[in-house]
């Protein structure tokens, strides 16, 4: 049986996901929170700390607690992939690929992937959708040693990264982001359902595992209206986050 502190707590994430409570703004005081959930003070104080534990919420002694963020950021400094990160705000992840094949590794590849030039590597293009709306497109290059689980997946599939999971036990542990803005070319505006040359934000992205040993590189470029990045600074954490747009 959930005990009654974490149902507030969940209740809680989810007002400050629907922005009743925005970032920057301050959570109702204790009591007032006691009153309207029906239980006591100490109740609410565990509620709280739960909030505060996950970054959800600052605290400070004496004041009402201001909300730092939602569940619709992501956090970089924690690797999870687009649909680990879409559930985590309530949305639904979709994928198609569009195009799959083998090349040659070029010099890029063979320094990203740690590969022989020329040796064959998967490359896919697809569509990322968040409840069925196109706003990512992923140009991804895998590493040869992994290429063949990763050709055997259905095209639709919601989460590459958990299906590789699920057959081979495979862990993406560890990532690389470089981001910057990009103008939309044609066939990448086609895809997207937007304007040729509109802005694109590109976060290209090189992940291994444990061990170090690259699995995959990126270029991905999301739609600037369903997408954005923030940082939160802080004397001593400075989190770069992925967000759905304003």
């Amino acid at each position: 049986m959930t005990a009654r502190h974490e149902e507030i707590a969940d209740e809680l994430r989810r007002a400050i996901d629907r922005e009743e409570y925005t970032v920057g703004s301050r959570l109702p005081s204790e009591s007032e929170l006691a009153a309207a959930y029906g239980v006591s003070r100490g109740t609410v104080r565990q509620a709280v700390a739960t909030l505060t534990s996950e970054g959800l919420i600052g605290s400070r002694q004496g004041a009402r607690r201001v909300v730092l963020a939602s569940r619709r950021s992501q956090s970089f400094e924690e690797l999870r992939s687009f649909a680990q990160w879409a559930r985590a705000m309530g949305r639904e992840a979709t994928g198609h690929v569009v195009a799959q094949e083998y090349r040659p590794a070029t010099a890029e590849d063979a320094v990203r992937l740690q590969l022989a030039v020329g040796t064959q590597v998967l490359h896919v293009l697809r569509v990322r959708g968040l409840d069925g709306e196109p706003v990512l497109l992923e140009r991804t290059v895998y590493a040869d040693w992994i290429s063949p689980a990763v050709e055997s997946i259905e095209p639709d599939c919601p989460s590459v990264t958990q299906r590789l999971y699920d057959d081979t036990g495979l862990v993406f542990a560890y990532g690389e982001h470089v981001i910057d803005a990009v103008a939309c070319g044609a066939r990448d505006a086609e895809l997207l359902g937007i304007r040729r040359t509109s802005p694109l934000l590109r976060v290209r992205r090189v992940t291994t595992t444990r061990e170090g040993r690259p699995v995959e590189w990126s270029d991905d470029r999301y739609r600037p209206d369903a997408v954005s990045f923030s940082v939160r600074n802080s004397i001593g954490n400075n989190a770069l986050a992925r967000k759905t747009a304003e």
